[in-house]
C-alpha cells in the first residue's frame, strides 16, 4: 500500500514546485516603475543681491573713494531659520594675495534681510584695512585693471563673542569668531577699475 501511495506524493511535490508565483513564499520583485511618492522637502537658497547692480556688475565710482564714498544696499533671503544674527564682510584679494577688507558689520538681528545705502543704526562696526579704524573705507583700487570686490553676508547660530575694541576687529578676527557658528553664507561680486 504504500508503493501505492508514493506515486500520489511524488505527483502532489511536482505539482507544489509548478505552482503559480501567486501562491509560493517568495517576494516578487518590485517594479521600478511603482515607486512611492516622496513628500518635497522645501529648501531654500541663501542669496545676496543689492538694488543698485547686478553680480559681476561694474562697483559705481560713488561707492568707491572716487566719489561720495556711500556703502552698497544689499538684500539677502533665504537664511536658514535657526539664523540668530547676520555678519556682513566687504573685501577683495589684491594680485600679491593679501586681503583688503574696507567694511566689517555685525550683530545685525536676524529680521534684518536688507541694508539701505549708507546704512546706519544697525549692527556694530569692526576696523577696515585702509585706516584701521573702526568704519567703512570705500574701495580706493591701486594699479592698473579690473578689480574683484566681495560683499559677503554670514547667517549664524548666534551673536559673535568677541571682547575686543571695535578698532581691533578685522576681518581675520571675525572670521575667526564665526567659523563654528556659520549656518551659510552668500555673496555678491562686483567689478570696479579706477579711471
Amino acid at each position: 500500500m504504500t508503493t501505492k501511495l508514493f506515486p500520489i506524493f511524488a505527483a502532489l511535490i511536482l505539482l507544489a514546485g509548478c505552482a503559480p508565483a501567486s501562491l509560493t513564499t517568495e517576494a516578487a520583485p518590485v517594479s521600478t516603475t511603482q515607486a512611492t511618492a516622496v513628500p518635497a522637502i522645501a529648501t531654500s537658497i541663501f542669496t545676496v543681491t543689492s538694488p543698485d547692480l547686478l553680480e559681476g556688475n561694474r562697483l559705481p565710482a560713488e561707492y568707491t573713494c572716487d566719489g561720495a564714498a556711500s556703502t552698497l544696499a544689499l538684500d539677502w533671503s533665504g537664511a536658514p531659520a535657526e539664523t540668530k544674527s547676520f555678519v556682513v564682510i566687504m573685501h577683495h584679494v589684491a594680485m600679491d594675495n593679501v586681503i583688503h577688507w574696507y567694511w566689517v558689520l555685525y550683530d545685525i538681528p536676524a529680521n534684518v534681510t536688507s541694508l539701505a545705502k549708507n546704512v546706519s543704526g544697525v549692527g556694530l562696526l569692526g576696523n577696515n584695512f585702509n585706516t584701521g579704524n573702526a568704519g567703512y573705507a570705500p574701495p580706493c583700487s591701486q594699479g592698473p585693471g579690473d578689480k574683484t570686490y566681495t560683499y559677503t553676508v554670514y547667517a549664524l547660530s548666534a551673536e559673535p563673542q568677541i571682547t575686543l575694541p571695535a578698532e581691533g576687529i578685522s576681518r581675520a578676527v571675525m572670521l575667526e569668531a564665526i567659523q563654528n557658528i556659520t549656518l551659510a553664507s552668500a555673496e555678491l561680486n562686483v567689478i570696479y577699475a579706477r579711471p
